[in-house]
Formats: structure tokens, sequence, C-alpha cells
């Protein structure tokens, strides 16, 4: 069964078979086994020290994070993973750019949990240990999953579990979350539309404390958090 083609603001037209939707579902929902839900990104200490304290400092945290930070490089990374680059050299320099420890071992641990429990879908060869958006562009991209779909949908997955987390964290009520959701769709939509055309020189950032919030969580006198 294909699906309608849908126009979509990220400036094309996706089509998608039912059996790649189901995929794409499968591999970015909550209950996909890679641990996301013990990370928080750097949330625990932000919320902690006051950055975070009710619905609108979180949209602006994760607004800065999507676009000037982490999910903006990440889904340039993703990009450039599902376009078949040397993944071995694109794992590296993914590895490289993580902005402290914690930051190093969330991408990791989660890529190579995601690669492991995608086993049943036979994933491409990937280096032992793979940061989370190599692993998720390669193998969209072996199971010939469209690029710009699923470049948005791993933001929307990062996105989710962060919302979830300062959910419990602030805390904010399960509406308010859902508010702050669909308040940065169109974010999510403006980060995979610029990243379409970005090289690998374009990844930087300027999220500068939630890099901060990153380096100081694994000193937190007490945690909830891997990260």
């Amino acid at each position: 069964m294909i699906l309608k083609p849908v126009p979509m603001p990220v400036g094309g037209i996706i089509t998608m078979t039912m059996r790649e939707l189901m995929r794409l579902l499968a591999w970015l929902s909550p209950s996909f086994p890679t641990g996301a839900y013990a990370y928080s990104h750097g949330l625990e200490w932000a919320v902690e020290c006051g950055d975070i304290l009710d619905e609108a400092t979180l949209g602006g945290w994760l607004t800065d994070v999507l676009m000037h930070g982490s999910g903006r490089n990440d889904a340039i990374l993703l990009r450039h993973a599902h376009r078949r680059a040397d993944l071995v050299q694109l794992n590296d320099f993914a590895i490289a750019i993580s902005a402290s420890r914690e930051r190093w071992a969330e991408t990791l641990d989660q890529g190579t949990a995601f690669i492991v429990a995608a086993a049943a879908w036979s994933p491409p060869e990937l280096p032992d240990r793979v940061a989370h958006p190599v692993a998720v562009g390669a193998l969209a991209a072996q199971h010939g999953i469209d690029e710009d779909a699923t470049t948005a949908a791993y933001l929307q997955a990062f996105v989710t579990n962060l919302i979830s987390a300062a959910v419990r964290l602030v805390p904010l009520g399960q509406s308010t979350g859902l508010r702050v959701l669909a308040a940065l769709e169109q974010v999510i939509l403006a980060v995979a539309k610029e990243t379409r055309t970005a090289t690998l020189d374009d990844i930087g950032g300027c999220a500068f404390r939630a890099d901060i919030a990153a380096m100081h969580h694994e000193t937190q006198y007490t945690r909830l958090f891997r990260s």
C-alpha cells in the first residue's frame, strides 16, 4: 500500500509505503529500546538552577537546542549518514563534536542500543559504538525510507523525549508538555528544511547554556537522569 503523496513544508513531496512508515514509527517510538528515557540532555541541571521552570522557558530552551545546538547538528549528521557517506569517518566526527562526556555517552549508548534493537531489520555494517543520528540515518537509507521524513521524525522523537523529562522534572502537566510539542512543530520542520543543503562544515552552534548544562549535570549532587 502506498500512502498518498503529501506536500511538506520542508520543500517537497514525501511518498512512503505503509511498510516504510511502520518501520520509521517503530524505530523512533518511545518504546524502542534505546534507553532514551534515561537521558535529559542537561535539562535536569537547567531545571535545578531555574533556567527551565514553566511552559515558556521549556519551549524557549528546546527551540534553541533545535535551531542552534545539538538538534540541528544531529539532523546534519543523520542526513549525511542517509546519503551513505563514509560512515566510519562520519561516526568519528559525530563522536568528536560531543560537547561533554555525558553527551558523548548519550549519543553512543543510544546509537549502539538502536542498532542492536534493529537487528530484526538487518541494519548496515557500522562501528561497534555508533552515534545515534548516524545509526538512524544509515538504517533508514538501507530500507529506502525518505531522508526528509527520517530527519523530521528523528527531531520529533528527540524533542518528545526531552519534553517527557521536563514534565517529570519541573514538574509540568501532561497538557503543558503537549502544548510545547505542538508549538515546536514549525521549528522542527524549519530545522529539517534548513539542514537539507547543509554540509559537515555547517555543523556548529551557539546553544552554549545547553552545553554548559550538560557539563554541570555530571557533578549534580542528586540526579534522576544519566545526562
